[in-house]
């Protein structure tokens, strides 16, 4: 009966549950390069500006017409980090040359032919007109051209200070929200893959269990994924269903165990396949009339035939189970060896006992054993992806289901399919560069020609996260058409599994793995768990 401790201890759990999910839902959310710099501008904008007004109020210096054009230019550094008026020179030149070039044309206006009303805030055409002017020249020549440099040539003229220490005043502000900027992308954005990214630091113990008509090439696939980093390790892995303990339970039965020592092992007697001759026979008996057997003493164990013991159904099963599961580590313990050699990665062997679910047994064993990464065959019923396969992509571990069209051990080109910036994108694009180190190929597909510059600017931010060079392009055709036309040119291709798609959108589009006929390239579906 569970007591008041019980359901304290259930509800911490659901919370802490719930609070994990919520926080790796707002990781993978920030992983997309545009959400990051929302959040950013969100965030800093507020912060900064906040932080010149408190310094305004503290020393009188900063006058508060100042702010609009400075609220803008910061706006345009955080927004647009990659842009070309994304320079801290640019921001700080253009607005402090904006405000010097309006402070020379007053001061000309006022010496030769302007004289201001007291008590307004009229401004001489001529003197704003002349500011914009020496404005974009200055900051033309200078290639410091800044939007609001222009707004800052203008408020000279209606800011009730001190001209010269109004172009003061814009040139610390600029610097302070240029500065603030810098170190922002310098330690934030440019370094979002090793701060934020999960796979960079993770996905470096894989599970790769048995199953598929490619065994080795997925195990070498998941074992490169590994290497690639100094913690890497593989766990091959067997599940040992009731059916393998029926099997070799019927081979004891048959005298047909061989267990991997080389020795015979059998549960029940066996004639000797040599015969019985008949001199054997008078021999035995001859020997019996000399010397009967005394059994006054009843009969010893050692009397009876060592070759026949009695086994009950329990112990059958317990030995027909250790034996399937002696076979499988065989089998596994030599994979783990070439694996050794080849690539170099530590290699752990796990053989799992399971009931039910093959995919669950896999997915537990995935997590009792450290691994956030499962490299598994692709399988197929009937034509259609196996349910254990599909099952995988329900769980809460990064799942990669390899097809491979040959059994190629090695991938020195691989493309890589995106639809949008995304935490699955950054991964394949991880995987694909621990693969080749440089040679990945970034791709989208689009329908319309209206989309290829945003495609162009969601590869462009993709791309710079990856450690190597990757190549982009954007191909105007749908993508089981592209990959025909386009994968032999590749190794491997990879593609996420739609897992982020309703189930109403998979009907109505199927997922692009399901379209995709024969190919003379494999090919490495992608879904991340949770």
């Amino acid at each position: 009966m569970f007591g008041p401790a019980d359901s304290v201890r259930g509800l911490s759990k659901r919370i802490s549950r719930l609070v994990h999910g919520r926080v790796r839902a707002f990781r993978r959310w920030i992983e997309t390069t545009r959400n990051l710099v929302h959040l950013s501008v969100l965030l800093a904008l507020p912060l900064l500006l906040g932080t010149v007004t408190a310094l305004s109020n503290a020393i009188d210096l900063l006058p508060f017409l100042l702010f609009p054009p400075l609220a803008s230019g910061s706006y345009t550094l955080f927004s647009s980090p990659e842009s070309r008026s994304a320079s801290p020179r640019r921001f700080v030149g253009g607005l402090t040359a904006g405000a010097f070039s309006g402070w020379v044309a007053l001061e000309l206006a006022l010496q030769y032919w302007y004289q201001p009303q007291p008590q307004t805030l009229a401004a001489d055409p001529v003197a704003v007109a002349l500011g914009l002017f020496l404005t974009g020249v200055v900051t033309w020549a200078l290639d410091i051209e800044e939007a609001s440099a222009f707004s800052t040539a203008l408020l000279v003229h209606v800011t009730g200070a001190d001209q010269f220490a109004y172009v003061l005043s814009v040139a610390a502000s600029s610097v302070l929200v240029a500065a603030a900027f810098a170190l922002w992308r310098d330690n934030v954005y440019e370094q979002r893959a090793s701060i934020l990214y999960e796979s960079t630091r993770g996905d470096d113990r894989v599970l790769v269990p048995t199953g598929g008509p490619h065994e080795d090439a997925t195990a070498m696939l998941g074992a490169r994924l590994a290497a690639a980093h100094d913690a890497g390790n593989v766990v091959l892995c067997d599940v040992v269903a009731d059916e393998d303990v029926a099997e070799q339970e019927q081979a004891l039965l048959e005298g047909r165990g061989e267990p991997v020592d080389g020795t015979l092992d059998v549960v029940v007697p066996r004639a000797d396949p040599t015969g019985v001759q008949p001199g054997d026979v008078h021999q035995n008996w001859a020997d019996f009339e000399r010397e009967s057997p005394d059994h006054s003493q009843g009969v010893d164990a050692g009397d009876i035939s060592q070759d026949w013991d009695a086994y009950d159904a329990d112990t059958i099963r317990k030995r027909a189970r250790d034996r399937a599961v002696a076979v499988s580590a065989a089998a596994l313990e030599s994979r783990a060896e070439r694996i050794e050699t080849d690539v170099g990665v530590p290699c752990e062997v796990v053989v799992a006992a399971g009931r039910g679910s093959r995919a669950r047994t896999i997915s537990r064993t995935a997590r009792e054993t450290g691994c956030d990464l499962i490299a598994a065959s692709y399988e197929t019923d009937d034509g259609d992806l196996a349910p254990s396969v599909r099952e995988l992509f329900e769980s809460d571990i990064d799942v990669l289901v390899h097809r491979s069209a040959g059994g190629q051990l090695r991938w020195s080109r691989v493309l890589v399919l995106v639809r949008r910036a995304s935490d699955v994108a950054h991964t394949m694009i991880d995987f694909a560069t621990r693969l080749t180190g440089n040679d990945v190929s970034l791709c989208r597909c689009i329908d319309a020609e209206r989309e290829r510059r945003d495609a162009e600017e969601t590869l462009a931010n993709l791309a710079e996260t990856a450690d190597g060079s990757v190549e982009t392009r954007v191909a105007r055709t749908d993508v089981v058409s592209f990959l025909e036309a386009n994968a032999a040119q590749f190794d491997l291709v990879v593609l996420g599994s739609s897992g982020d798609r309703s189930a109403t959108s998979r009907f109505l589009t199927p997922p692009t793995y399901e379209r995709l006929g024969e190919l003379d390239t494999d090919i490495a579906i992608l879904d991340r768990g949770g």
